[in-house]
């Protein structure tokens, strides 16, 4: 990433605001609201690839040329339904309870719009996410820490008094919102190339050694 490419990140998450950060680059954030509801039999894929998308052109408004936007969008999908965040804690609990004990995925999708010749690159990331099969009252503690209400499927991947993941071999930064790896796919086809040592970066500070890193970076689909 060179100190002319300036990025503006078009999401408030602060998931995607740290991992973001990782790559030592100057961005700013410009919260991009949009209708997120889902079109009638429209597919998970089309779904988070329409909103990071339809995020990343609305950024425009606030963006100066010089600048790159990244759009993101997050879905967690099981069976056919996408679930997005709880309304409160009696959904938060149902989500989790759904969810408990087996495999669902999560799709991230990412929008990389250069600003000066609206210049559109996306990416899509697909992780199999295996739920442990936890207890009822752990799901009572957890919602009511709250932490649920302004997560897609009611859960952050993260949170170390839950842990609601039992084990997962996929991309665990797009769980939270941001595929590194995708992203760095995503700009060396804009022409720019960001240090060698994100991906490293990325498994330090989420503490996972990711296995699928190496084909995604070779342009390889996972998940």
């Amino acid at each position: 990433m060179t100190k002319r490419t300036l990025i503006l990140l078009a999401s408030n998450s602060p998931r995607r605001r740290e991992l973001l950060s990782l790559g030592n680059w100057m961005f700013s954030v410009s919260v991009s609201d949009v209708d997120e509801g889902q079109q009638e039999g429209e597919a998970p894929a089309d779904y988070v690839l329409r909103l990071a998308v339809a995020k990343a052109r609305k950024a425009m408004l606030h963006a100066r040329p010089e600048q790159l936007i990244i759009g993101a969008d997050t879905a967690v999908v099981d069976g056919d339904r996408i679930l997005g965040k709880p309304k409160d804690m009696k959904e938060a609990t149902a989500m989790l309870k759904l969810l408990r004990g087996h495999t669902h995925q999560v799709y991230t999708a990412l929008a990389l719009l250069r600003v000066h010749d609206e210049q559109l690159v996306t990416e899509l990331c697909v992780t199999q996410v295996p739920m442990r099969d936890y207890r009822d009252d752990e799901i009572e503690a957890y919602v009511m820490s709250g932490d649920p209400l302004d997560k897609a499927g009611a859960y952050a991947i993260q949170h170390a008094g839950f842990h609601p993941v039992e084990s997962m071999k996929g991309c665990y930064a797009s769980v939270m919102g941001m595929p590194l790896c995708h992203l760095i796919r995503a700009l060396r086809k804009l022409d720019v190339s960001p240090g060698a040592e994100l991906p490293l970066s990325c498994q330090s500070l989420l503490k996972y050694q990711c296995i699928v890193s190496p084909a995604i970076l070779r342009g390889e689909q996972t998940g």
